[in-house]
């Protein structure tokens, strides 16, 4: 987004507020408190309190993460009720177009203060209009699911599934695990305007389940720590902000991977360990990777099942490839028709053109690549023929600047520079899969604002190829995700 769009968003979103403000301010004074209360943050939600009859250790609850949400809003129901709106269309627009409504009922003298609705009199008042049908209960439970529901996927705990294997045999497919949004602070919708509980693809129809005309500046709440190397995150595909599909960075479709390099670090892999700033990562326990296997009989599928080999390939009657974990292979070095298993790497200096940079300067490959430096906010970096194919989708994709090259010269924005100072960090996610997984090595940096959280705990495990009738894998239940 342009500088301007940011202006014009900052612009209507002050509207906004004012709007609001003022609607709150005439309310209060309608139900005999000071209009100037409403400015003051958390006594402001006290006096809504009073105003609708609650009690004030309500307030406790808004302290606890997810359920303070709902709490608030459960507040601000009570509140416009307290003024007659009790029907669930003027309910549903208080929500979703406070800004306009609040202040209409403010300065609207049709508008008055009923009394406070939680109260025995008000119900007792006002019992007809408070009178549901079966059909208005099974919508407002509904519509108020609907709701939590969202606010929760938003804002605290959201499930997802394991569809592919580039994270075993740490994550395997048909894992149904929990990601928090607490942990790295939840990241307000850019993308508002979307169908509940579908992604970026509608069921069925298969169109897009977002309207794109509005999009909010990135915006995260505060969390309990940054993202750390080794954690095992959900982030949103950066490559989907390409042609053909050019979707917002909180649509494009969730990845899992673990973060190998924060912002700042100096990253490479040499015969397929990773080393950061020189010193060796810890190589996931359950990896895999891909190993060369001569073998003297065809493989028991039960062996397969149990080792959990995968992807097997055969090239002579003897020759196998196949992927698997490092205890794997030294059991199966065990067997006794088992003559050789060793790890398949590239050799350094073997040119992959689909390994990021692409560019031919560096031959690099899944297994020797680098060294680079992971942006950092705030890190300025000279630009060069040298330095231009790891930063510039940085520059000109994720933060939104126009890149230019005449001649010998860079003009980013208008102006001719030798070098930019990132807006934002970036990260290096890797799967575990180390030879079945599309990543950072092919891709390259994944900016923080397509952070979506950290992976906490397998929930269900279900085995679509368990060779017996029983699918679940019990001793994957609610297993913690190191």
């Amino acid at each position: 987004m342009e500088a301007g769009a940011y202006i014009r968003v900052y612009i209507i979103l002050a509207l906004a507020v004012i709007l609001i403000t003022a609607g709150f301010w005439k309310l209060f004074e309608k139900a005999g408190r000071p209009g100037w209360e409403a400015l003051i943050p958390i006594y402001g939600t006290y006096v809504m309190l009073k105003i609708s009859g609650r009690p004030w250790w309500v307030l406790l609850f808004i302290l606890i993460p997810g359920l303070g949400v709902l709490v608030e809003l459960g507040i601000y129901i009570d509140f416009i009720k307290s003024f007659g709106k009790t029907r669930i269309r003027q309910q549903t627009a208080a929500i979703l177009l406070a800004f306009i409504y609040l202040p209409k009922w403010g300065f609207d003298k049709q508008t008055s203060y009923l009394g406070a609705s939680a109260s025995a009199e008000f119900h007792e008042q006002y019992r007809k209009e408070l009178r549901k049908s079966p059909s208005r209960e099974w919508a407002e439970a509904i519509i108020f699911a609907v709701i939590a529901a969202t606010l929760i996927r938003s804002l605290f705990l959201e499930a997802y599934t394991i569809p592919t294997p580039s994270m075993e045999s740490s994550l395997l497919v048909g894992d149904f695990l929990f990601v928090s949004k607490v942990n790295y602070g939840a990241r307000l919708p850019i993308t508002p305007v979307a169908f509940p509980f579908a992604h970026n693809t509608m069921p069925v129809t298969g169109g897009k389940a977002y309207w794109d005309g509005i999009k909010l500046p990135y915006f995260r709440l505060p969390g309990l720590s940054s993202v750390k190397k080794g954690d095992v995150v959900v982030f949103n595909y950066p490559m989907d902000a390409d042609s053909p599909l050019y979707r917002p960075v909180d649509k494009r479709e969730n990845y899992i991977k673990r973060c190998q390099g924060a912002p700042g670090d100096t990253l490479s892999l040499i015969n397929a360990q990773v080393y950061v700033n020189g010193k060796p990562e810890v190589t996931p326990p359950h990896g895999e990777m891909e190993y060369r296997v001569r073998a003297g009989n065809k493989f028991d599928r039960q062996l397969v099942y149990d080792l959990h080999l995968s992807d097997i390939q055969q090239f002579t009657t003897n020759d196998y490839m196949m992927n698997m974990t490092a205890k794997s292979a030294t059991r199966l070095k065990g067997q006794a028709d088992i003559s050789n298993v060793r790890p398949n790497i590239i050799l350094r200096g073997v040119y992959d053109p689909e390994i990021f940079p692409h560019d031919p300067r560096y031959r690099w490959n899944v297994d020797n690549f680098g060294p680079v430096i992971i942006p950092k906010a705030g890190w300025t970096v000279e630009l060069n023929s040298l330095t231009l194919p790891f930063y510039r989708r940085a520059i000109e994709v994720y933060e939104n600047n126009k890149l230019q090259i005449i001649g010998n010269s860079i003009i980013i924005n208008g102006k001719k520079t030798d070098r930019y100072t990132f807006k934002m960090n970036y990260y290096w996610m890797m799967g575990d899969n180390r030879h079945n997984s599309e990543d950072s090595r092919f891709w390259g940096f994944v900016p923080e604002d397509h952070i979506v959280g950290k992976a906490l705990f397998i929930w269900m495990s279900w085995d679509a190829g368990a060779p017996s009738a029983n699918k679940i894998r019990w001793s994957r239940l609610f297993k913690a995700i190191n």
